[in-house]
């Protein structure tokens, strides 16, 4: 199998350490080639709008795509690109990683990939419309498309002990909220079963345990022996207009279609995970 990823971030870079051979994967800054390449990755750049010729040549031997990208105010550059599946003549799978958000408020209830989708965020009303679109692009040349919507990404320099070391830590409290969350390992994890198997689909990718955002900081801050940031009231807390966004949607989201594939997560839930962390000093 030969990756290539549109949008090499966070979780481009977790996935493609995973592989025993170099994955390609794009960036729209050079600068970040260093990081790219110490992650397994043959960077390349793109900037949203046309391809390199080194781009397309990788395009050419690609036989699993993973869309990884931030979409614009006129959708997905990628789908955007003229002639696009000329270009992947041997594609066999795509994986588009797009986000639980989608779900919008279920206030507090579980849902699975069947709930209606009741966002009223416009970041996550285009997210539908790109689903919907990779879904037509997938039916039209017949090549097998997972969404993978993803829930609140943590991991390696990025957890909630970045946050207590760095004095940015708050226990915001909101009666009955809950966040999803998935370690990036787990991610990585299921782009490869999926992709593995070409399973079509759309799939939550998330831990098996919701929970309340300031238990998930008390149990990091106690691991490091920290002090147990305060209690803030949500409609005190000040906090900046995107965060509060978040809560907004309180769902409890399912990852039983993902497990019925055969996918076992490395990580179940958040103390699992802060706890190997903390062991490792993998902050």
């Amino acid at each position: 199998m030969t990756f290539f990823i549109f949008g090499a971030g966070y979780t481009g870079k977790a996935f493609s350490l995973t592989q025993s051979m170099p994955v390609y994967g794009t960036t729209r800054d050079i600068a970040h080639f260093k990081t790219l390449k110490a992650a397994n990755i043959i960077p390349l750049l793109f900037d949203g709008v046309n391809l390199s010729t080194s781009i397309i040549i990788a395009l050419k031997r690609t036989t699993h795509l993973i869309i990884s990208i931030a979409s614009t105010a006129v959708g997905d550059p990628v789908l955007g690109l003229p002639n696009l599946w000329s270009k992947m003549p041997i594609l066999q799978w795509i994986g588009y990683l797009s986000t639980v958000g989608v779900y919008g408020n279920h206030n507090g209830r579980w849902v699975d990939e069947t709930a209606p989708c009741y966002t009223t965020l416009p970041r996550n009303k285009k997210r539908i419309e790109i689903e919907k679109s990779w879904q037509r692009f997938s039916r039209q040349y017949n090549i097998p498309l997972a969404i993978l919507r993803l829930a609140g990404i943590y991991g390696p320099g990025r957890n909630a002990f970045v946050k207590l070391r760095k004095g940015k830590a708050h226990r915001i409290i909101k009666p009955g909220q809950v966040f999803n969350r998935v370690h990036v390992a787990d991610i990585a994890g299921a782009i490869n079963h999926l992709a593995d198997n070409k399973c079509s689909g759309i799939f939550n990718i998330c831990d098996n345990e919701p929970a309340f955002p300031q238990d998930v900081i008390t149990f990091a801050a106690r691991l490091l022996r920290m002090q147990v940031p305060p209690e803030i009231p949500f409609e005190k807390a000040d906090i900046p207009s995107v965060i509060r966004s978040f809560y907004s949607d309180n769902k409890r989201v399912s990852n039983k279609l993902l497990l019925k594939t055969g996918y076992r997560l490395n990580y179940p839930d958040y103390r699992k995970a802060l706890t190997l962390i903390w062991q490792t000093r993998d902050w």
